[in-house]
């Protein structure tokens, strides 16, 4: 019996195994429209066998992407462009799942392969906003501050963008409130300034996060699970940290969220991030002990072996992966065999399961 290859039901959705493709930015889309890259990327992993399929952050407005380039879910249009990519990786065997983001401060950027900074309005770039004019970079202009009825606006957007996933067939919704992005942003003293309802205490800071989980949950079918992802320390002292994520986890179960996606880091450029083989899993284990609440582990997870007692110890339900599965779409399949587990593998590729030598 393997932990990290038994089945996970959360509502009326059930994974085949608890290996989750993390969401990864492509930068390869115009006005945010999925392409046949999207369905070939996504796809190939679900063929690969793991049991979650995310979708790159997905953006509730034009303005909230990170870069001209990314995928969107503000209209319509990217809804059917995703439909049949969801489509197909339920198909596979896999359940498809969208990350719904703003990219808030940190949005009007170009590609990391064209130098990835800063692009100004006329060079297909925006206006940032921001719960406070405090820039991500230094070199960068002043961030637009959010009034209070473009806050409301902000929410609403997720729930627009929630309810489109929903008829595009993704099955579990994810909630970005991490890596520096808009939520992120108001959880942050160290980007947050505001002096009304939405800035300086905890319950303030938090208050639009839990205003968007709220709002989302509500429209999100019951019975689809709906996740969290959370930077849980902000590695700036001063910053946003574990205990702080613990308490919001805490509340984010009350209000209707099924799991926390435990990561790290992304809002402030003096961070400074002890990166190691599994650094980030402690964050999923204390949350998910203190709370009750589900976790995903993410952060250089890369061995089956190590996936597994993750997932066997109980510090985390599921395991999400991102670079290692850039490298190698069937890691499941061949973390199946490291494992001596028997998994079905795609009919069409069924000639080429390695034969087990007893």
């Amino acid at each position: 019996m393997s932990a990290l290859f038994a089945p996970w039901t959360q509502r009326g959705v059930t994974a085949r195994n608890r290996i989750v493709v993390s969401p990864m930015c492509e930068y390869s889309t115009p006005d945010g429209l999925a392409l046949p890259w999207h369905l070939v990327h996504l796809g190939s992993r679900a063929v690969g066998g793991a049991g979650i399929v995310f979708t790159e952050a997905a953006a509730v407005t034009p303005e909230g992407r990170i870069s001209a380039d990314d995928l969107g879910m503000w209209s319509d249009a990217h809804r059917d462009a995703l439909a049949p990519i969801a489509a197909f990786i339920r198909e596979e065997g896999a359940v498809p799942g969208i990350q719904l983001a703003h990219a808030g401060r940190k949005g009007s950027t170009d590609a990391p392969w064209r130098g990835g900074g800063h692009i100004e309005p006329e060079h297909r770039g925006w206006q940032v906003i921001a719960p406070s004019s405090v820039p991500y970079h230094p070199g960068w202009p002043l961030p637009h501050a959010l009034s209070l009825e473009e806050i409301a606006g902000v929410w609403e957007a997720f729930v627009a963008a929630a309810q489109r996933s929903d008829q595009a067939g993704f099955e579990i919704a994810e909630i970005h409130a991490a890596h520096g992005y808009l939520l992120h942003q108001f959880l942050s003293p160290l980007s947050n300034q505001r002096r009304d309802e939405y800035g300086g205490s905890f319950e303030n800071r938090t208050r639009l996060v839990r205003e968007v989980v709220e709002a989302v949950r509500r429209a999100w079918p019951h019975d689809k699970p709906l996740w969290v992802r959370l930077s849980c320390t902000d590695w700036v002292e001063g910053g946003w940290d574990l205990d702080q994520s613990v308490a919001l986890a805490r509340t984010l179960k009350s209000l209707g969220a099924d799991a926390v996606d435990c990561s790290s880091g992304g809002l402030d450029q003096r961070q400074k991030i002890p990166v190691a083989p599994g650094y980030q899993v402690p964050f999923a284990e204390r949350i998910r002990q203190e709370t009750g609440i589900q976790t995903v582990a993410v952060g250089m997870v890369t061995e089956p072996e190590q996936a597994e007692e993750i997932i066997a110890s109980g510090r985390a339900d599921a395991v999400a992966m991102a670079r290692e599965l850039l490298r190698d779409p069937y890691w499941p399949l061949h973390a199946a065999q490291a494992l001596n587990v028997e998994i079905p593998w795609p009919q069409q590729y069924e000639r080429a399961r390695p034969v087990r030598v007893a």
